[in-house]
């Protein structure tokens, strides 16, 4: 008879769960936990959740609505009124025309991104992921069992993409291309140029261009633009729009794929098939934000410069050699020289001895070993307190 807890010993899971391991930011997470009972204190610099207060009226907003017993029943659909709040956005702060069939709402980009392969991809199709990269781009892709294709992002390109790297036959058949600028981890940011030649070989070869927009308005010297503002890219391209970052609603979820209409069709059939539509407040919270004054969005932008600065130039002042972010909320930085394990081990000598926690490298992809991602998500003041603790331990040698 088989026994409470024990498993039987046929079962089998799928093939797809065999490619992948623990979950970074749950065993980081785990062991911060244990290190803060015992005392210690911790300088958590791993997680880009924005310690940023959400606004009032966004708060309102959803204990209002919350209140209405008939939000309580299932949305089906996104509304008319979030979906005109979009095209308004969209118009309004990238200069880009959207009808209402061009959008579809997700749970968070990162769930988007996720599924979305499901909707366009078959076993064995290729795709083009970026390396160093945002984890869940390659989750998404093995679940669709897809065969993937990295491309670089290398220091000495400035961590941006170069398509003329990728070979001729790997484009022929690729599905999918994931571009993701601002760029979560490395901080690097695109130009017009860049864009216009990734279009340009999106539609040579027949490739759909997926963008993950969500740092668009953390960018320093310069306002982030989307994706579908440049020619040509709303014949090849989608993009995921998020509200997490822009106005600190990350445990709210509030996503929107937006760009080609067939794409965002396919991926709207999809979601109907695993969930019943957004909660109806949450949709109320997402028209308020969307319409609200963008003021608070460019003073945020600024303070995540300032913390940047002070990170890198902290960094540097102790002897840790930092490359400066263009934008986004976090830092790259190489492991220093002096250290001769590898990204994981780092970080976990890093907390345990300066208790600052930080991302390894090799959670981001093939060519992410070697460094850490550090998230700006403490004020000035703890991340000068984080610097010296480093100073202190004497980890960099």
């Amino acid at each position: 008879m088989q026994k409470k807890g024990e498993t039987m010993g046929r079962f089998r899971f799928s093939r797809r769960m065999e490619q992948f391991g623990d979950e970074i930011f749950a065993s980081l997470n785990t062991r911060r936990l244990e290190l803060e009972k015992s005392g210690r204190k911790i300088y958590n610099l791993s997680v880009g959740t924005p310690d940023f207060p959400v606004s009032q009226e966004l708060m309102d907003t959803l204990s209002l609505e919350a209140q209405n017993p008939d939000n309580w029943k299932y949305a089906l659909r996104d509304t008319d009124e979030m979906l005109e709040a979009v095209v308004s956005y969209y118009r309004r702060r990238f200069s880009v025309s959207l009808e209402k069939d061009m959008i579809a709402s997700c749970y968070g980009s990162q769930d988007g991104i996720g599924h979305i392969a499901l909707a366009l991809c078959d076993e064995g199709d290729t795709v083009l992921l970026p390396t160093p990269c945002y984890p869940v781009f390659i989750a998404g892709s093995k679940m669709a069992m897809t065969d993937i294709y990295y491309y670089p992002m290398r220091e000495e390109n400035g961590f941006l993409p170069d398509v003329d790297s990728i070979p001729e036959d790997v484009a022929r058949r690729a599905k999918y291309m994931i571009l993701s600028l601002p760029s979560n981890p490395m901080g690097s940011v695109g130009t017009p140029e860049l864009y216009q030649k990734i279009i340009e070989f999106a539609s040579k070869y027949d490739i759909l261009i997926i963008h993950d927009n969500a740092y668009s308005d953390i960018i320093w010297g310069g306002e982030g633009r989307s994706f579908l503002s440049y020619p040509g890219a709303m014949d090849v391209g989608v993009e995921f729009f998020s509200l997490s970052k822009s106005f600190n609603l990350t445990g709210a979820r509030i996503s929107f794929l937006v760009g080609r209409s067939d794409i965002v069709k396919a991926f709207r059939t999809l979601r109907t098939q695993i969930d019943f539509g957004m909660f109806l407040p949450l949709q109320k919270v997402a028209v308020k934000a969307l319409s609200s004054d963008l003021d608070r969005v460019k003073e945020q932008c600024e303070l995540y410069r300032e913390r940047s600065l002070a990170l890198c130039d902290g960094l540097n002042a102790i002897g840790w050699k930092t490359r400066y972010s263009d934008g986004s909320m976090f830092v790259w930085v190489k492991i220093p020289e002096s250290y001769k394990g590898g990204s994981f081990d780092f970080v976990l000598e890093l907390m345990e001895r300066a208790g600052v926690v930080c991302t390894p490298g090799s959670s981001f992809g093939p060519l992410g070993e070697g460094y850490v991602r550090f998230a700006l998500v403490l004020p000035l003041e703890r991340i000068r307190e984080a610097i010296a603790r480093i100073e202190e331990c004497g980890i960099l040698g």
